[in-house]
């Protein structure tokens, strides 16, 4: 697609086809990997053994990404993203088929197995899926477009969080049907993703580097080149490392503390994802035509309030809700000036290969996230209440690191712009 095609209305079928795709992919590997968690929560385990099997389920999601998402960058950049994107939605079938017999069987080691291959997969989407948005989009679209993209892709998340709970409880003994519909939805966004318009490989010539780290190494080289592209990337790995802890905690807080059912449970994701869809669609109409910055320490800043009131002892439910859904919200607010900065900073050529380490970061952030609450919940047994409190310190001092440095920035601009607009407006 040229330029001049792309700032006419013919973008918008390639776009929405992208957004459907990565809609049902986020949804679906959500959806399994909560299910499996749900069921281990279901097993009557003593505590001790619930709160080591729930962390190691984040940790096999969360750990293809770090080896694979350089791997995802490469095919991201050597080939058309549209042919990965359809490469990659076969590759889900063959997976939700190995999950269903699992379910069916009641064998954990075949789900756990399928939760890991299912984090494969979406470690080698990531970089085509984000690359993609920028190639589809006009330029005065793109934060448009990632308010979209953060809204789906998050709304995927929790209601795939929220239908594992559903599944997992109405279909009792009956797990096979559960593998059938994840079976079937990976064929629907098989097709779905045949209306993404085909775009000319970035580079095609680009040579494959199997040491993930060295070219990790590589690409936080050429990140660091760019304050803005640095500081982004490092936005990024910090927002999904506090998401993965405060979804964790939120899980067994509502089955231990509040005493809901998994479909309780699976409203408060919904009140979650409500807050993160308003936030995201609100970032994006407020950012216009570019990339609003000021938004980043206002998300950081409604995050920490939210996390106090969460930390409050005895909150009941519905208060609760309210509070993580202001939580999702703000968390609307910081990540999508952020996303849009990784996506449009790197030039053409590298873009895949940057977007593949920064995906690989946010994933390094969740293993992480696994570790903490393995050692908090696990070892130390931290009352739920308690880790909720330590995410809104942990917001707290960020926000403090985010206002010094945007105001090093500013001083040193007369002219009061922030470096980060100044580096936009020149490209």
């Amino acid at each position: 697609m040229n330029r001049n095609e792309n700032n006419s209305t013919g973008w918008q079928k390639g776009f929405w086809s992208l957004i459907a795709t990565q809609f049902q992919g986020a949804f679906s590997d959500n959806t399994l990997k909560n299910l499996v968690i749900f069921l281990i929560l279901g097993m009557g385990l003593p505590p001790e053994k619930r709160d080591t099997l729930v962390p190691i389920v984040g940790a096999l999601f969360a750990l293809p990404f770090i080896v694979f998402s350089m791997l995802g960058g490469w095919l991201a950049d050597h080939y058309s993203k549209r042919t990965v994107t359809r490469a990659i939605k076969l590759f889900e079938l063959g997976i939700m088929g190995l999950a269903s017999i699992g379910l069916a069987m009641e064998n954990l080691p075949i789900q756990l197995t399928s939760v890991f291959l299912m984090g494969v997969h979406s470690a080698l989407f990531g970089p085509s899926k984000y690359g993609l948005l920028p190639e589809l989009v006009p330029d005065e679209k793109l934060s448009w477009g990632n308010g979209i993209l953060e809204l789906t892709t998050f709304v995927a998340i929790i209601t795939g969080t929220m239908t594992g709970a559903i599944l997992s409880e109405h279909l009792q003994g009956a797990h096979a049907w559960s593998g059938l519909i994840l079976a079937g939805l990976a064929i629907v966004g098989y097709f779905l993703s045949g209306g993404i318009t085909h775009v000319p490989a970035a580079a095609p010539h680009k040579k494959f580097h199997p040491n993930f780290v060295g070219e990790l190494g590589k690409q936080l080289q050429t990140m660091r080149k760019d304050k803005g592209l640095w500081l982004a990337n490092w936005g990024n790995m910090w927002f999904f490392f506090l998401a993965a802890v405060l979804q964790m905690n939120l899980l067994v807080h509502a089955k231990t503390v509040l005493m809901l059912s998994d479909t309780q449970n699976g409203y408060l994701q919904t009140a979650l994802a409500i807050g993160i869809g308003i936030g995201s669609f609100a970032a994006g109409f407020l950012s216009h035509n570019h990339i609003e910055y000021r938004l980043i320490p206002a998300g950081i800043l409604g995050m920490t309030v939210a996390g106090t009131i969460l930390a409050w002892p005895g909150l009941p439910a519905i208060p609760f809700g309210i509070a993580l859904s202001f939580l999702g919200f703000f968390g609307g607010f910081f990540i999508v000036p952020v996303s849009a900065m990784l996506q449009h900073r790197p030039k053409k050529s590298e873009k895949g290969s940057i977007l593949a380490a920064a995906n690989l970061l946010s994933f390094v952030g969740v293993f992480l996230a696994s570790g903490v609450d393995y050692v908090a919940a696990g070892k130390f047994h931290f009352h739920p209440t308690k880790i909720f409190m330590a995410c809104a310190v942990f917001m707290a001092v960020t926000l403090l690191c985010v206002l010094r440095v945007y105001w090093q920035v500013k001083c040193s601009r007369p002219e009061g712009k922030t470096l980060l607009a100044a580096t936009v407006k020149a490209q």
